[in-house]
């Protein structure tokens, strides 16, 4: 049954992209009532109330859960921490939009496929870029226009860079790496996008490959592998961090009749096909719509307009279980880490 008037949301974890794009978000939203935020950081919370001043604030976001007045949560937390508030909050019967990856491997996210159909169907994964209208053009491409056949597909995410003046940002960066190489951060974008543009098509990993330009983080800070697909496709896909130069971020496409290139950062599609390009280029910010767009299916999904949330957490996993094959592979071909001494 469909609820009428705004979704009661809070906002769980006040680091960088909860305040940067899912509170704002959630702010120019009317049809979301922010009732509450939480975060351990005192740092984070008083910035926070400074953007949303009113707004009840929480240390231990298990407070918010099974709360009355609160319909649903946003968990902007990293994936190891996510995992555990999911189920908890999906078991109070609430609703759910985690950050990406859902979790740091299969077996870390196991708990949440034995929840019942009902609650995992009221999780919704933040693969926040599915929505951009860019990748609904490029699947028209690919089903039925100048990209339709099989295509040479290259993946180039270089992002996180090194940079001396903002050792925190570096920090939090290693400390994620604790946890995983990029491709198991990365990767789920990236393998959402493809699963989305090939209709759910599983690939081969065929090779992967790691390098760790700098012996003293934890996992290697560049990754790659090909992808093979029964289509004929192949997909080139690489991803880095913490350098302090990096490579263009983007989503090449190339077809026998067309040739489409995808800017990384702004989403800004060019297509060349018959001898002529063509440029698409939403004028709003790509953060801003994205992150609109996704709270905007999130909403009706709470709101008993939805079916299921999607990208749910089928697609979620269908990434991560990717993301952990590569990074599988690509250990085989790593310069173990240099030891302290």
């Amino acid at each position: 049954m469909a609820v009428e008037g705004p979704v009661r949301l809070a906002l769980i974890g006040l680091g960088s992209i909860g305040l940067a794009a899912h509170l704002p978000a959630m702010l120019r939203s009317d049809a979301v009532q922010l009732v509450g935020m939480a975060d351990p950081s005192r740092e984070r919370r008083a910035v926070a109330t400074t953007r949303a001043p009113g707004v009840p604030m929480y240390t231990d976001a298990t407070a918010l859960c099974g709360a009355e007045g609160v319909d649903g949560v946003v968990l902007a937390t990293p994936p190891w921490v996510t995992t555990g508030l999911a189920e908890r909050f999906l078991r109070a019967e609430q609703f759910v939009l985690a950050e990406k990856p859902i979790a740091v491997s299969t077996a870390e996210a196991r708990p949440l496929t034995t929840l019942s159909t009902e609650r995992q169907r009221r999780l919704q994964v933040g693969l926040t870029y599915r929505h951009d209208p860019a990748l609904a053009r490029l699947r028209e491409w690919v089903r039925t226009g100048p990209l339709h056949g099989p295509l040479l597909i290259r993946a180039h995410i270089y992002d996180e860079r090194l940079d001396a003046n903002d050792p925190e940002h570096s920090a939090r960066v290693h400390q994620t790496l604790r946890h995983g190489p990029p491709v198991l951060h990365e990767g789920a974008h990236v393998f959402d996008w493809l699963a989305f543009l090939l209709d759910g098509a599983s690939p081969r990993v065929s090779d992967a490959w790691s390098v760790r330009t700098d012996p003293d983080v934890a996992s290697p800070n560049l990754n790659g592998a090909r992808l093979t697909y029964e289509c004929g496709t192949t997909a080139l896909v690489e991803f880095g961090w913490l350098t302090c130069e990096l490579p263009r971020c983007e989503l090449t496409i190339l077809g026998q009749h067309g040739y489409a290139v995808l800017d990384g950062f702004t989403f800004r599609l060019t297509l060349t096909s018959d001898g002529e390009t063509k440029v698409y280029d939403d004028p709003a910010d790509r953060t801003e719509r994205c992150f609109d767009r996704q709270l905007g299916a999130f909403v009706e999904l709470v709101s008993g307009r939805g079916d299921r949330a999607v990208p749910g957490l089928p697609e979620g996993l269908t990434a991560l279980e990717l993301s952990e094959r590569i990074a599988g592979a690509a250990s085989m071909f790593t310069i173990p880490r240099r030891e302290r001494t």
